[in-house]
């Protein structure tokens, strides 16, 4: 198959959406499958690694590190239709996503959309009321979902929420994967590397550092945390536009020698400070599936998150993390709790590498091809059938 990814978001630009492109593309193309990933240009990308077209985009008004795409560039619609697609699959209903739209109507081919994000949490990002664009960001996500061939939903409470929006395309629920063995879980060389002194617990987070992400209320949290257990430290990973911010929140509630920022981080370096961990702290409820916490369950490390309808889909049974309301005070005491209890500790740490081994990358692309295949099938179909009522009624 000829497959076509269209985001808006994408390297160099780090966020749970763009692994999501990378790891479903690498997948497809280990299972033999030509992928072409349509994504915005954001400087002098080199894509060495696979085929991508980059598309002419200007900064986002509202966040330092976004663009936005403009496809109506002269060259690009050549230039993507020149790739022969025969599924566009388009992360986003604007955009790239709409131009995604169009030109899979044009070519008859199917158009699959995945709905990655509850837009209604990330209408500061747009000038103007905040509610009206609340309301108008679903009901354009919705629309973009009605014309769809299929809508895919990264977990269950997605699923339930499309159809409860009035979604009458069929929803598969196919979730990205996260690679068992490319999280390694904690080991004291990990420790040693980052200056953790033993019996030290170290929390960790990762996300972008904004306001959907909530890293203010973890703050406020873990000062509570230091309360009980002094010697904790959280290692914040990810940048933002509220970097500024929360460092000085940090300073302001006194628990700036304990918080580490990091900053944005390599795959690679994300598996250290995994390895050197105690605990994940996952305060965000505007996730649809919360990769990160993923990822953090195939190292091993059990999860304190904020309850959500994603934090509930990825730890159903409570045997590999807690949830608590959004209450510092009640996050706080899951954290001292577990803490406080390291067989406990250990039990949920086997149990997120079972959690994780669900999300195998091969099989969740495996079901999405699945998927594309049957669409493929039934276009091809349409199309015969309608170039044969065309040749019968020229016949006549």
């Amino acid at each position: 198959m000829r497959i076509g990814l269209f985001t808006n978001n994408y390297r160099p630009l780090v966020s749970g959406l763009a692994t999501s492109v990378d790891t479903f593309a690498q997948a497809f193309c280990r299972a033999g499958h030509h992928v072409t990933i349509v994504a915005p240009r954001y400087g002098a990308e080199r894509d060495e690694d696979a085929d991508v077209v980059r598309v002419p985009a200007v900064r986002a008004p509202t966040h330092h590190a976004y663009v936005l795409p403009v496809p109506a560039w002269p060259g690009v619609r050549r230039a993507v239709l020149g790739c022969c697609l025969e599924v566009y699959h388009a992360q986003h209903p604007f955009l790239l996503g709409a131009a995604a739209a169009r030109w899979a109507r044009q070519t008859n081919c199917p158009l699959v959309f995945t709905y990655h994000t509850r837009y209604d949490r990330y209408a500061h990002y747009v000038p103007g009321p905040t509610r009206a664009i609340e309301d108008l960001a679903v009901r354009r996500a919705i629309r973009f979902a009605a014309m769809a061939d299929l809508v895919i939903a990264p977990t269950p409470s997605v699923a339930r929420e499309l159809r409860a929006l009035g979604v009458h395309t069929s929803v598969e629920i196919v979730p990205t994967g996260v690679p068992l063995a490319a999280m390694r879980p904690k080991d004291a060389i990990s420790r040693w590397r980052l200056g953790v002194k033993d019996g030290s617990p170290v929390c960790l987070s990762v996300g972008r550092l904004a306001p959907e992400k909530n890293q203010a209320f973890l703050l406020r949290a873990f000062r509570l945390v230091l309360r009980d257990v002094p010697t904790a430290q959280l290692v914040v990973v990810g940048d933002g536009d509220e970097r500024r911010r929360l460092e000085r929140l940090a300073s302001d509630l006194e628990i700036g020698t304990r918080v580490t920022f990091v900053g944005s981080a390599s795959r690679a370096k994300i598996v250290e400070y995994a390895g050197a961990a105690d605990l994940f702290l996952f305060p965000s409820t505007s996730e649809t599936q919360g990769l990160a916490a993923l990822e953090a369950l195939a190292a091993g490390l059990p999860v304190v998150a904020v309850t959500s309808e994603a934090a509930r889909d990825l730890l159903q049974g409570g045997d590999a993390g807690v949830l608590s309301p959004e209450d510092p005070a009640a996050f706080a005491r899951c954290i001292i709790t577990l803490w406080e209890a390291p067989e406990r500790r250990a039990a949920m740490s086997l149990a997120a590498r079972q959690v994780a081994a669900r999300f195998d990358p091969e099989a969740c692309a495996a079901r999405l091809l699945h998927l594309y295949g049957e669409l493929i099938h039934a276009h091809r179909g349409v199309r015969a059938a309608a170039g044969t009522f065309r040749k019968e009624e020229a016949r006549l």
